[in-house]
């Protein structure tokens, strides 16, 4: 049997109790529903690029998931793609700026299947899953029940979910929205692309020429999945930018990167994470001593695989890189990816 090792983009993980691949929804539902009553641990893998596996994953059953097949209708005038779960989420993006679609352009590049998106309501370059997600259907573990989800039911947040805070069970579908702008982007929300484009904040530019800005921005930071690049052995950023208060974030150096953001409770900003780590002293390329574990060349938000490390070894840089930037700045620093097996 495959070590998860091979099935993830981080490269590490030991050999699992039982891998069961699920080509089409319904041996995903059966399947699904076997495992759960059995009562033994489980757990779902798609494009792997979100997960952290220990070595010793003996007593983990894995559903990999690699369901196929996209439904594109026109519903009162709007484009509504479902696409199954187990799409690659880019061969999705490349289809909708193929068709001249707008609305996903922004998260070009971004590794792992249609099905996790909603879990974690990825993004990237102003643009959000829940900017454009309708609704989704889930097989709910605690019920058995299959049930569709709405963004009302998924309650999302900044790369957060209902799904991502414990609600557990299997997305088998998911469908949304796409604009027909003759062509063009949404109005641009990033300032890098913006930039790149020599465009300016709100203006609406071809859906290929943002494409391939992302794509491009992306690869100078080892973001995008190519064999050909060692910092691409990741789980992309490893940490999510952290969100403080407006009081807070005045207390730090006028040249911390920050973003201001509106949330229920009134004005918070986003702070760089990337820039967080590098001000408490872990540049590029760090590495604890005698681990194959390290920061990238490219980007200091992301943890490579430089060869041969375990998932040991990543979880140990983790921690190090999280309990200097609070030591130095009083912020906890929270994993994008999934790591499971390890000691709490």
């Amino acid at each position: 049997m495959q070590a998860l090792a091979e099935l993830t983009s981080m490269q590490v993980g030991g050999v699992p109790a039982s891998i069961q691949v699920c080509n089409t929804r319904e041996q995903l539902i059966e399947i699904a529903k076997t495992l759960w009553a059995s009562g033994d641990d489980w757990i779902t893998i798609g494009g792997g690029t979100n997960l952290v596996f220990s070595q010793d994953v003996s007593n983990l059953n894995v559903i990999q998931v690699k369901t196929t097949g996209i439904e594109k209708t026109v519903l009162d005038g709007k484009q509504v793609w479902k696409i199954q779960a187990g799409v690659d989420w880019d061969e999705l993006v490349k289809q909708t700026v193929d068709a001249g679609l707008a609305g996903i352009e922004g998260m070009s590049g971004i590794p792992g299947s249609c099905g996790a998106s909603p879990v974690q309501n990825i993004g990237a370059y102003g643009q959000e899953l829940s900017d454009v997600f309708l609704r989704a259907e889930f097989l709910d573990y605690e019920s058995g029940d299959l049930v569709i989800l709405e963004p009302k039911d998924l309650k999302f947040g900044y790369r957060d979910s209902a799904i991502k805070r414990g609600r557990t069970g299997i997305i088998t579908w998911i469908e949304i929205e796409l604009l027909d702008l003759e062509g063009l982007s949404r109005p641009l929300y990033s300032g890098q692309i913006a930039g790149a484009l020599k465009s300016e904040m709100g203006k609406q530019v071809k859906l290929t020429d943002v494409r391939e800005s992302v794509l491009a921005l992306r690869a100078a930071k080892g973001m995008v999945l190519d064999a050909k690049d060692p910092n691409s052995v990741s789980c992309g950023s490893f940490f999510t930018n952290p969100i403080v208060s407006d009081s807070f974030a005045r207390t730090l150096s006028s040249d911390a990167p920050r973003w201001e953001t509106q949330e229920d409770d009134g004005l918070t900003v986003k702070l760089s994470a990337a820039w967080l780590i590098e001000q408490a002293g872990i540049g590029k390329e760090f590495s604890l001593p005698g681990s194959k574990a390290a920061i990238s060349s490219k980007h200091a938000l992301a943890i490579v695989n430089t060869g041969g490390a375990t998932g040991e070894e990543i979880a140990e840089l983790a921690r190090f890189i999280q309990e200097r930037v609070a030591a130095a700045f009083g912020i906890n620093l929270v994993p994008e990816p999934n790591l499971i097996g390890f000691a709490n």
